[in-house]
Formats: C-alpha cells, structure tokens, sequence
C-alpha cells in the first residue's frame, strides 16, 4: 500500500463510516479497484482507520459525552452484544468474511432493501428524537441490529440506525444515537484487533495507518455534519437505492 492509496482509503472511510452504507463494504471495494491485496495488514488498516471517523464524533459530541449519564447507561447497554459478538467471532470475521466480495454484495442488496422498508414504515411509528428518553430494552435491541454489521457490507450506522427506528427514535435521532454507540463499538475493535497484531506492523506501515486514520478524521468532521443537515428534510431510502445499486455494479464488475 503507498501513501496516496492510504490517504484515499481514509477520505472513503471518513465519508462512508456513519452513512448506513457499509464503511467496511467500500474500503474492500476500493482496495479491489485499486488493487490492493487483502493482506493482514490491510484487513488491519481497514479497521484501524475507523478509530479517525470515531474520534470525530468524540469531539463533536464532547459535551454530552461528558454530562450526559443516562446517554451512557444506553451506549453500554448497547454494545453488550456487539461486544460479545466480535469477541466470540473474531478468528471468523477477519478470517472468512472481511475481504469477501461476494459476501460484501449480498449485505449491501439486501441491507439496502432492509433500509427502503423500514424508512418507508417509520412514520406508522411513533417517534422521539432524544436518545436520552430511549428505554434500556430499545438500547439492547439496537445493539443486536449492531452486531449484525459483523459481516462487511451490512453497515455499523445502518443496522444500528434501523435498530434505532424500530426501537422508536425518529430518523435524525437514530443517526445521533448510531453515532455515539460507535465510540466505544469502534474503540474496542480497533483496540483488540490492534492488540492482537499491531506489534508486528513495520514502522511504515504505522506511518500508512496513522496518515489513515488523520484523513478519516478530517472527513468524518465534515460528513457527521452533512449527514445531520440532510436528514432535517430526507430520509433513508436514498441510501438504500444507492446500496442495491452499487451492490449490483460491484457484483457485475468483480465476481
């Protein structure tokens, strides 16, 4: 991987990471098209990355992160699941399914088809837009949808968003509690993965990751606040479209 191909993988990360279109999904898809092999490295970097979109929300969230304990009591209780699915199935996520494209496609087609639906029923539901007023059994809940995005392609923020909406959050405030839900979700496995083989990554290839993760960064700044501004008029379904479609292109053009 050289310096430029790291630096793209982050704005693609940066972008991708809170949109309900699969982060992971896109970085393998990028690498495909620029021809970067699949070595424990780079299944590492890919993960790694998504440690710069989460410190992202970190700051922007700062305030509340700090104050809010009810909002935390829910984060944890969320990521109950996620935690205890990465943990368990580590060996077989990074293993088997990161890195597979044909398992990246079907995620992204259906996962898209998921999203359609349930956008288009969420306003049959009624809705509340704090986080805060979420009941800890909703929390749960959506940390089960969470832990579905264990498989490329299904999408973090878009599982935990579905989740969210099911649960009673309305659009805007799914997308804030997937957000947040992410810090300690993301933090873990980038942790752990990290842990497991950060001390035999070459002195370079540290330099490729953190210039990774500054450019995530930096792009997640500007995408959380795009995100949000979008939803005060749109809903998901977009998304949803685009999924199917870039599910499709992939399928044709790499399997």
């Amino acid at each position: 991987m050289t310096l430029t191909e790291a630096i793209l993988l982050g704005i693609v990360e940066g972008l991708t990471e809170f949109l309900p279109i699969s982060s992971t999904g896109h970085l393998i898809l990028t690498a495909h098209i620029l021809r970067i092999p699949q070595t424990e490295f780079v299944k590492s970097f890919e993960i790694a990355i998504q440690l710069g979109a989460i410190l992202a929300v970190l700051i922007l969230y700062l305030e509340r992160f700090l104050k809010d304990f009810n909002l935390w009591k829910r984060i944890i209780v969320a990521f109950i699941p996620t935690g205890l699915v990465g943990f368990l199935f580590y060996r077989i996520i990074k293993g088997l399914l990161i890195g597979n494209d044909l398992v990246v496609v079907l995620s992204l087609f259906a996962g898209g088809i998921v999203l359609i639906l349930v956008d288009g029923y969420s306003w049959r539901w009624k809705s509340f837009s704090d986080p805060d007023e979420l009941s800890l059994r909703g929390a749960f809940l959506i940390g089960l949808f969470q832990s579905m995005a264990a498989v490329p392609g299904v999408s973090r923020s878009g599982s935990s968003i579905v989740g969210g909406m099911i649960a009673g959050l309305s659009r805007k405030g799914a997308a804030e509690f997937s957000f947040v839900l992410a810090v300690p979700t993301m933090a873990a496995a980038t942790g752990y993965d990290l842990m497991k083989n950060g001390f035999s990554f070459l002195p370079s290839q540290w330099i490729l990751l953190l210039v990774g993760f500054a450019t995530a960064f930096f792009t997640a700044m500007i995408t959380v606040k795009l995100f949000l501004r979008f939803l005060g008029s749109h809903g998901f379904t977009i998304f949803g479209v685009y999924r199917i479609l870039a599910a499709l292109l992939y399928g044709l053009v790499f399997l």
